[in-house]
């Protein structure tokens, strides 16, 4: 039998049902923060990531999914959306619209990494991107708007921890003191880390081997070496988020997993699991990085996956079954005819219906619509055709009520 390949799932109905209610909330959250839907293709040049996201992160160096197509071009499944929503906004002539511009997209992603809880290597993100804003009012909007998701889907235990990881002006300072710290115990790192010394060590910080962890404590905190304006933007970001009620922890262990982030950066932890919920961070070097003029930029993505999980933990039954307000029984081939007619007529009212497709009996229809859980019933048989008329029962309470055999008729009595 084939399988599904490693990394993957199968979303059934009772999964798409739920995750159609969460997407549709947060859809909601966004639209009322002014952001506006983008979708990009699957498929990007590879270029794209390795410049956009970085040559140094775990993404590019282990995880995409990288081909070359028929013509010889070097194609990557995308493995995160802001790199492609940013050649987006530029190619299209987006810079033009009034700033800043807000998007948000709700897409599959491809990484091959290790299979865990939560962690796919098909995986969907939901995410926003608000182009065109230098001030720390940006930072503490795309924050609140993290927040209002959480709150949307009642999801409870998230708390919130930031950090600043600078500008390039500051980094080189911070950067040579994370050299001379982890110049002391290099050989002991990780292959991967050593290649990160010189061109990105603060990707080292990052890395998940438990050796290099263990290295890292005690290493130079980035907030320590920060210019004045970096200083200031994050000062103003905290007082902020304290003027609004935000709580939040700072954590200088947050350097995000992607190359083109700047000053703020932060992350929604789930505090049962210690899994970060929704992360991201300002990115002001990134529209100039692929050809634009120097656009700062804000923005986060929250992992489907996670937050399902996170949602069902908190939410017990808010979903409910998609189940079809009517099931009409019917045998013979005018009954069946009849049947069908009315079944059309009465979807176009706005009630969901069935009725038989596989010719099946009176008593095999009947154990059927109970097993779909179907609210009412109708039999429409010689005696309901010669009458115009048929009864309606309430699958629950068992009442039944005679109605004339037309679909606003029984509209009108199904409650």
């Amino acid at each position: 039998m084939l399988q599904r390949p490693k990394g993957t799932r199968d979303l059934l109905p009772e999964d798409t049902n739920k995750w159609q209610y969460v997407e549709k909330k947060v859809k909601y959250v966004l639209e009322e923060y002014g952001f506006r839907e983008i979708r990009v293709p699957v498929f990007e040049y590879t270029e794209l990531f390795q410049r956009g996201v970085g040559e140094t992160t775990d993404v590019v160096q282990k995880e995409m999914y990288t081909f070359d197509d028929k013509g010889g071009r070097s194609i990557t499944l995308r493995p995160e959306g802001t790199a492609g929503a940013v050649r987006a906004y530029l190619e299209n002539g987006m810079s033009s619209k009034p700033s800043p511009v807000k998007l948000w997209y709700n897409m599959g992603m491809y990484r091959y990494e290790n299979v865990q809880k939560g962690r796919l290597r098909e995986f969907h993100q939901i995410g926003a991107e608000l182009i065109g804003s230098k001030s720390y009012l940006a930072d503490v909007e795309t924050i609140l708007l993290g927040d209002s998701i959480f709150k949307a889907l009642n999801i409870q235990d998230v708390e919130l921890n930031i950090n600043s990881i600078g500008c390039p002006k500051c980094r080189k300072e911070y950067q040579k003191a994370l050299r001379d710290f982890i110049g002391d115990n290099f050989d002991k790192y990780c292959d991967v880390c050593k290649t990160r010394f010189e061109k990105n060590p603060m990707r080292i910080l990052d890395c998940k081997e438990k050796v290099c962890k263990e290295l890292n404590i005690g290493a130079p905190r980035m907030f320590d070496y920060l210019c004045d304006e970096c200083k200031e933007h994050f000062e103003k970001v905290k007082e902020a988020l304290k003027s609004v009620g935000m709580n939040f922890k700072i954590d200088s262990s947050i350097v995000r997993g992607l190359d083109y982030y700047t000053k703020t950066v932060f992350e929604f932890v789930d505090k049962k699991s210690g899994l970060t919920a929704l992360g991201g961070g300002r990115y002001d070097g990134l529209v100039e990085e692929f050809g634009g003029t120097p656009t700062p930029a804000v923005g986060f993505a929250s992992g489907i996956e996670r937050i399902m999980d996170m949602f069902e933990e908190n939410n017990k039954e808010v979903v409910k079954e998609n189940i079809p307000d009517l099931y009409i029984l019917s045998a013979g081939e005018n009954e069946n005819i009849v049947a069908m007619k009315l079944s059309e007529n009465l979807r176009k009212l706005g009630i969901k219906v069935e009725k038989d497709l596989l010719e099946r009996s009176f008593k095999a229809q009947l154990k059927y619509a109970d097993k779909i859980k179907a609210r009412y019933l109708i039999v429409i048989g010689e005696e309901e055709l010669s009458l115009r008329k048929c009864k309606i029962k309430n699958m629950t309470t068992g009442e039944e009520k005679e109605v004339d055999l037309e679909a606003n008729k029984i509209q009108g009595n199904l409650k």
